[in-house]
């Protein structure tokens, strides 16, 4: 064998190995593709389980067949505790004065804290003279 067929032989392999490799390459991008299209499927069929659970509890929430009665006292039970609690957000929302037991441990809460200032003001004292001698 001389230079030339080994040359070409090699050519050959490495022509063979490049395609072998685009081939490879494609049947991965298009697998890639088919799996992104599945999970783009699968979240459409998860928005449509949505829309039947909310169509459903809309026209039989209020007597609910037999399976459905504890999805929809679990959903019922969640709205009324939003609601409650929206309400109560409503309430703290309000301008106004606040109650005296308030304002007797908001006054409470500033001495304690402008004690523990004059506590570590005096701590940093006696370390700063301790530091001297």
């Amino acid at each position: 064998m001389d230079f030339k067929d080994t040359f070409d032989t090699l050519k050959d392999k490495a022509t063979d190995l490049a395609q072998a490799g685009v081939a490879q390459s494609k049947r991965l991008a298009e697998i890639a593709k088919l799996k992104m299209s599945n999970m783009a499927e699968e979240d459409a069929i998860k928005k449509a389980y949505i829309e039947i659970g909310k169509l459903y509890y809309a026209e039989q929430g209020a007597s609910p067949d037999g399976a459905f009665a504890a999805a929809c006292e679990k959903i019922t039970a969640s709205k009324a505790a939003i609601e409650s609690n929206n309400d109560r957000i409503a309430e703290l929302k309000q301008p106004g004065d606040p109650e005296p037991e308030v304002e007797t441990e908001i006054e409470a809460v500033a001495e304690t804290v402008e004690e523990a200032a004059e506590t570590v003001a005096d701590a940093a004292e006696t370390v700063e003279e301790e530091n001297k001698d």
